[in-house]
């Protein structure tokens, strides 16, 4: 199966239309792609980050009831232009809805993504958490800072602040591309005795934002801004570890 063929079954794979021989098929083609496994763990944070969010928004009450009226009175086949009229009318409503809430709900990162708000935070966190999982904490594996930072040329356009701080506790393990709301951003990868710690960097332009930080299901987050970039990083350590990795970077 070619990449071109997967993403037009990835959707029905997400949603488990296909059938166990097409699956298993897809499921052997993710083994031996890195670009078609993070498309799909980016669609499987979006559904979770829409699933958090609760986008339902019911159809006010005064216009299921107009509508259902005049599906009632239009019963009589001459008018039946009338309830196709009516059921147009219906399904925009619900679609127009639908694209409001999820504009105001679900903002892609952009160059001024807020990590205040607990939805970008939790986004970060389950990051980092997928990372653990066996063969996905590093793309590019090396302590020697003149390797990683290479190797995201051309991959994301900027450079990730790269260094080893093995001197100060904090050695370099390696890096990865991750996948934040549908965007590619980079991370990079460090130890701390024996936790590892995930700092995502991504551009964020316009005015000076101010530096966060927070708590979710025992993983502890800080993120500030540093020139054109900002930066996340997310571990199981305390929160004072991460403070002074926060200080190295920024040095």
């Amino acid at each position: 199966m070619t990449c071109d063929a997967s993403r037009s079954v990835l959707h029905a794979y997400l949603d488990g239309e296909l059938d166990a021989p097409g699956a298993a098929e897809f499921e052997q083609h993710l083994e031996g792609c890195t670009s078609c496994t993070r498309t799909l763990e980016a669609q499987e944070s979006l559904r979770s980050t829409i699933q958090r969010s609760q986008l339902y928004e019911p159809l006010p009450l005064d216009l299921e009831n107009k509508i259902r009226r005049q599906l009632r009175e239009s019963s009589a086949p001459a008018t039946r232009k009338k309830i196709y009229a009516w059921r147009w009318l219906a399904a925009a409503a619900a679609i127009i809805l639908l694209v409001g809430v999820s504009w105001k709900v679900l903002p892609k990162f952009r160059a001024n993504s807020d990590l205040s708000t607990s939805a970008a935070a939790a986004e970060i966190v389950d990051a980092h958490i997928r990372s653990l999982q066996p063969g996905h904490l590093t793309d590019v594996t090396s302590t020697d800072q003149h390797t990683v930072k290479p190797w995201f040329d051309g991959k994301v356009p900027f450079a990730p602040p790269v260094r080893d701080f093995a001197e100060e506790g904090f050695p370099l393990i390696g890096g990865r591309l991750d996948v934040l709301q549908g965007q590619t951003v980079a991370a990079l990868v460090y130890g701390r005795r024996k936790h590892f710690i995930s700092v995502f960097v991504f551009p964020e332009h316009g005015e000076e934002s101010e530096k966060y930080s927070g708590a979710k299901n025992g993983y502890q987050w800080i993120s500030w801004r540093q020139g054109e970039l900002r930066l996340c990083a997310v571990s199981d350590t305390n929160r004072d570890d991460l403070a002074a990795l926060k200080d190295l970077i920024s040095r």
